[in-house]
Order: structure tokens, then C-alpha cells, then sequence
């Protein structure tokens, strides 16, 4: 059993985070069941499946090793991976100092209490995750995820039931975009995704590289690449490398959270979205992720 720590842990729900885990019966990377969440992991390539729940009696959740073998290293990666996943060292005390005072967030902050920001440790899955559901609804941008998971990454059964692994880089630079669209993703998208993968197969865009830049620098990065807007470079800064001023303007979901949280008739425009979001600044991130759990009823 590999215990996490958590910071600031009286404003932590892990109940209200599995609940957000849970939002889609699509979701092939995890498993939310009986109070846990199930997660397929491969620190040093080799698989390790993990049940992740509370540790009774401690600010803590309890990572429990269901298969594979995990050396001091992969330790590491676990406990790296899961704390970036769960954001379990996020200090939340300021962010709820700053929406205690903001008619919009207040209450949000009330209703999702404990809730932190959901990440996707992994590069190569945030982006192409964007590129995914680039003008779609979220439903078939998670049925897109989860054929191209079946196809192309690893499963391990156990238990009665299939873990996951997103697919390497280095697979999907090596297929032609007709795989990918026969699948249902745009030629575009099919193009994006593949192009992203030879960038990161060749080293030419790297993890370590994005997490030393700057936020601005960072951006500047994702935006060069072709078929990365800023909507989806807010978006990987957001949910990969934590960046709290993270601000994906022209989120479809934050508009309609806008929209339903402020009773305005029809969905803000971009210039109206900017009014609105100007003084999060860094708290950008936070406050967009939590008008996102507003629009899941769970």
C-alpha cells in the first residue's frame, strides 16, 4: 500500500472527486467503483493496476497494488502521476479566500466543496484529448477516445474487468490517418493527432519541456503546433501542467455554465466571456473547472 498525503485536506472530498471521475460511462482510463477508483498504470513500462481510496483515520489516500510490481522508482512515478492526477498538494485555501467574495463562484464553491482539479498527468493524452473534441459534443468525443484506446493501447484484464492504457506516442506515429478516420475522427483531427505523436516520438516536444517553460512560453509552444488553438493550449496548460492562470476562453462548456450559473438568456459571447472571467487571474483554472462540475448533475 503506497500512502499520498493531502495537502490542505479540510478542503478535500474525495467523494466529490469520484464523482466528477465518474461523469462518463465512456471513460476507459479509470474505473470508479465501491468508493475507489481503479487506474492501470506502467511505471518503467511495466503494468501496475492501482486501487486508489481513502486511508482510514489519515489525511490521506491509500494507492493499493493490485498487479505488477512497483520498485522504489516506480513508487515515485506513482506517487507523482496520482498527486498531479488528483492535485493532493494543491494549497485550496486561497482560491476559496478569493470565491468566498464572487457572486458566481461562491456558490459553486459551497456545492462541489473538496473538489480539485481532475488533471491529465500525461502529455501526450492531454493534447490529442483536445484535439479529440475539437467542436463535438463531449459524449462522442469520449466514444472517439475510447475506440482509439481499444485499438491501440494496452489492456490488461483482471478481475472480470479490462484496465487501459492510453497509447504510446510512438504507436500512433506509425499509422496512417485512414485508421484513424475510419474511426470517425476528421481528417483533420486523424493528421493533428498523428502529427503530435511524431513531435513526441522524435523528442521534439517533450513533458520535461512544456513543465520548465513559462506559462506564456508554454502556450506560445502548443499554439506553433499545427492544429492547437489557444482554447486547447489553456486546456493541456490547465489540466497537464497546472498552470493556475490557465483560461480556455472559448470553452462551449464554460459559456454554457456561464449561461445557466448567471440566468443570461443566450450563451456570453467571447467578448462577454472575457468581462466576466478578467479578475480570476490565478485563479483562472480553478474557477473554470468548477463551472465545468456545474453542468454534471451527479
Amino acid at each position: 500500500m503506497i500512502s499520498l498525503p493531502i495537502t490542505d485536506y479540510r478542503h478535500f472530498n474525495f467523494a466529490e472527486c469520484l464523482l466528477f471521475l465518474n461523469r462518463s460511462t465512456r471513460e476507459c482510463l479509470h474505473t470508479v467503483r465501491d468508493g475507489a477508483v481503479y487506474k492501470l498504470l506502467a511505471p518503467e513500462g511495466s503494468p501496475v493496476l492501482l486501487r486508489i481510496r481513502e486511508e482510514a483515520g489519515k489525511p490521506a489516500l491509500a494507492a493499493d497494488v493490485l498487479y505488477g510490481e512497483v520498485t522504489p522508482e516506480g513508487e515515485r512515478y506513482i506517487r507523482d502521476f496520482i498527486n498531479k492526477w488528483l492535485h493532493l498538494d494543491g494549497d485550496m485555501t486561497p482560491f476559496y479566500a478569493f470565491s468566498s467574495k464572487d457572486a458566481l463562484l461562491g456558490p459553486l464553491t459551497r456545492d462541489y466543496k473538496g473538489l480539485r482539479l481532475i488533471g491529465i498527468p500525461d502529455l501526450f493524452e492531454a493534447i490529442t484529448w483536445t484535439i479529440t473534441g475539437q467542436q463535438i459534443n463531449l459524449a462522442f468525443a469520449y466514444t472517439l477516445k475510447q475506440r482509439l484506446v481499444q485499438a491501440f493501447g494496452y489492456v490488461l484484464e483482471e478481475g472480470g474487468h479490462p484496465y487501459h492504457l492510453y497509447p504510446h506516442p510512438a504507436v500512433i506515429a506509425s499509422i496512417r490517418p485512414e485508421e484513424l478516420t475510419a474511426m470517425q475522427f476528421s481528417k483533420t483531427k486523424a493528421e493533428g493527432i498523428i502529427r503530435v505523436a511524431k513531435l513526441m516520438a522524435a523528442g521534439e516536444l517533450s513533458e520535461e519541456k512544456i513543465r520548465a517553460l513559462s506559462f506564456e512560453a508554454a502556450r506560445d509552444t502548443l499554439v506553433a503546433i499545427k492544429g492547437i488553438g489557444p482554447w486547447s493550449a489553456n486546456y493541456v496548460l490547465m489540466k497537464f501542467a497546472q498552470h493556475p492562470q490557465a483560461l480556455p476562453l472559448e470553452d462551449a462548456g464554460l459559456h454554457n455554465a456561464l449561461k445557466a450559473r448567471l440566468s443570461m438568456p443566450v450563451k456570453p459571447t467571447l467578448a462577454e466571456v472575457k468581462q466576466i472571467t478578467q479578475h480570476w487571474q490565478q485563479h483562472a483554472a480553478y474557477a473554470t473547472f468548477y463551472c465545468w462540475r456545474s453542468l454534471y448533475h451527479g
